[in-house]
């Protein structure tokens, strides 16, 4: 008997509606990510030909997506999956001539410069962009008015009497929805804020997906129901929080014109200055 095929569908991503879902499944790391591409996509005015750097692009979905949509030339870098396994799907897409996988950390880029056109990050950026340096550090290597945009899980609201039960309390399957490393999830408002105390992008736009909490439930079934989650599902806690506290958050921002500032994650920076005439030997900063 033929295998029914597995159904993943929004009217709201008519994008990603037309790839394979097995495919889609097969390759997650967490929420459907070509949905939050899609939603940041929307406004980041790419155009073909553009370089377009994809922060913490998982198993490069986002970036073969960014490809095919956008016919962009995409750097494909994460921390966690190897470049020659990413490399591997993206040749399967057919789109080697466009997407180039990397093994980066997010506060060590080789890149020049203002090499590129755009940056974007879906579902990663809160593991490393909280830092109140970072957001500077990372359009050093975006061209003036170049668009940056990520995509976050967030809070809706603040807590005011600690981490609500239904986030914390183990759900049938035996985890909890919230760990550690949720500690990074912030407020829309407090995002805001990390980013427009940076002089160095003007804040465009910063809004949360309406009805993201129930998207990311549905495509937790679905990968229950099919038996491709990698992790232990959420699907019971995000709907005990029918989205109360749990949703997606938006930021895009322009890079302003401007010599960037002084590379505080750079292990060679005082020889740099040194070298530079901005320090002299043997001289603390």
């Amino acid at each position: 008997m033929a295998k029914e095929p597995l159904v993943i569908h929004n009217p709201g991503f008519p994008r990603s509606n037309t790839y394979d879902p097995d495919w889609v499944m097969d390759n997650q790391m967490g929420p459907n990510a070509l949905w939050l591409m899609e939603w940041l996509g929307r406004d980041m005015d790419l155009k073909p030909g553009m370089r377009v750097l994809d922060l913490g692009c998982g198993t490069a979905m986002t970036s073969i997506f960014l490809a095919r949509e956008f016919q962009v030339q995409v750097w494909a870098a994460d921390l966690w999956v190897n470049q020659d396994e990413n490399w591997e799907r993206v040749r399967k897409a057919g789109v080697e001539d466009l997407v180039c996988p990397l093994r980066l950390e997010a506060h060590s880029l080789p890149f020049a410069f203002e090499f590129f056109d755009a940056m974007v990050s879906a579902d990663s950026y809160q593991y490393f962009g909280t830092d109140v340096l970072y957001l500077s550090y990372l359009v050093r290597f975006l061209k003036p008015q170049g668009r940056i945009g990520i995509v976050v899980p967030g809070l809706m609201q603040a807590f005011t009497k600690g981490i609500p039960d239904h986030l914390t309390r183990k759900q049938s399957n035996g985890a909890a929805f919230w760990e550690e490393d949720c500690t990074s999830f912030l407020t829309l408002q407090r995002w805001r804020d990390l980013w427009e105390q940076s002089n160095r992008v003007d804040l465009l736009t910063a809004d949360t997906l309406t009805e993201g909490w129930r998207f990311w439930r549905d495509f937790e079934l679905a990968l229950e129901q099919t038996g491709k989650n990698r992790f232990p599902s959420a699907a019971e806690a995000l709907d005990a929080d029918q989205g109360r506290f749990i949703g997606f958050i938006r930021l895009i921002g322009a890079r302003k014109s401007g010599q960037a500032g002084v590379n505080l994650y750079d292990s060679g920076l005082i020889a740099t200055m040194e070298k530079a005439g901005l320090l002299k030997a043997n001289e603390s900063i």
